[in-house]
């Protein structure tokens, strides 16, 4: 890649991350994809896929294999924390706290290198997906007809990766991210004076147990050798410092890389749950959402993926599977498809930290291996 493009990317992903917008909400982000497309000479666009999805398609010669390319747009509902930085977020509240702004310009510069080559022949898909961050993005395109009207054999996409030095290209054999579901507890009690605890039944001590309990899901319910992840992470309850509340709401979500882990703790969450609401004499009821399935990658796709990483970068085969979801899942549940991380180099801070922030000298690896992986699936 020449430095007049990286420099075009570069600018590019920073406006995008002073510009974020949040999972359904991308209607700006999208608007500027398609004006940069254009910018590139695509003219085969298709806007409101799922929502704010944008499928733009690029044909040449007379090949008859296709091929898509995925990148996701949405921001985190995260207030940064980059008071130094001039491409900071403008929009309060909101952050590309996890990357995706330069997953999105990377896939733009994946379209500038396949235009400028002609060595290639057939169909390439370039998909902006909307509301990955736990809104369903790849489900509502998939819904809209993604590939039915979007054709294509097989599917590639990438993840900005902290701890990874920059530019190398991670690639795993199966899984690559975890599954999981979203959780949402509510204990309802009876309020009452705080001073008089006997004439009440507190849902906040009986939620303080619950916590500390469902950290024995994992240990206690999985076998050792499997894997899992219980988080809570969200807490509300209460309105006065003198009285017991009435209800308490918890919040945080289950992951794990097989079936029958993910089976185990969503019935041992239900278990511990009705136990603790039986121990405490208060109501609880345990809402698990409907999540996402397991990124794993197909081998037919794998074996491309490490080619065209070998041909751009520094190749890694021995990580192993992140307990972080993607909702590329969705899309590798229904087509071949390899998903990789890209190295974003050590020692900064970790996707969705509010002092987060993509690292563009990555652009031309993720560009070039995006473009090489589209032809080579198309050889």
């Amino acid at each position: 890649m020449d430095a007049d493009l990286h420099a075009r990317l570069t600018a590019w992903r920073r406006h995008l991350h002073a510009n974020p917008r949040l999972s359904l909400e991308e209607a700006d982000t999208a608007a500027f994809v398609v004006q940069r497309l254009r910018d590139l000479g695509v003219t085969d666009i298709a806007t409101g896929i799922g929502g704010h999805g944008v499928v733009a398609t690029i044909a040449r010669g007379d090949g008859n294999r296709s091929v898509a390319l995925r990148a996701d747009m949405d921001a985190l509902p995260i207030a940064e924390e980059n008071p130094g930085l001039p491409w900071r977020s403008t929009v309060p509240g909101a952050m590309h706290a996890c990357g995706h702004d330069g997953h999105t310009v990377a896939l733009l510069g994946a379209a500038a290198l396949l235009l400028a080559d002609r060595s290639w022949s057939g169909t390439v898909r370039l998909v902006f997906q909307p509301a990955e961050e736990g809104a369903g993005g790849a489900a509502r395109m998939l819904a809209d007809g993604l590939f039915r009207r979007f054709p294509a054999q097989r599917i590639f996409g990438w993840h900005n990766w902290p701890g990874l030095p920059v530019g190398t290209i991670a690639l795993h054999d199966g899984p690559v991210m975890a599954a999981g579901k979203p959780l949402r507890i509510t204990l309802e009690g009876v309020p009452g004076h705080a001073a008089l605890p006997h004439l009440a039944r507190d849902p906040i001590l009986a939620a303080g147990h619950l916590i500390v309990a469902v950290q024995s899901l994992v240990s206690r319910t999985l076998d050792p050798v499997s894997t899992g992840v219980v988080s809570l992470t969200m807490i509300e309850g209460g309105t006065a410092l003198n009285q017991i509340a009435g209800s308490v709401r918890l919040g945080g979500t289950l992951r794990w890389l097989d079936d029958s882990a993910g089976a185990a703790l969503c019935e041992g969450l239900r278990r511990i749950a009705e136990g603790i609401g039986a121990t405490f004499g208060v109501g609880v009821s345990v809402e698990l959402g409907d999540g996402i399935g397991v990124t794993a990658n197909h081998p037919e796709a794998v074996a491309i993926a490490a080619e065209a990483a070998a041909a751009v970068a520094p190749l890694r085969r021995d990580l192993p599977p992140a307990m972080t979801g993607e909702d590329f899942s969705r899309f590798a549940a229904v087509i071949p498809a390899a998903f990789v991380w890209i190295g974003a180099g050590e020692g900064g801070p970790e996707l969705h930290h509010p002092a987060f922030d993509f690292n563009d000298a990555i652009l031309p690896v993720a560009s070039r291996w995006l473009a090489e992986v589209a032809k080579r699936s198309l050889a």
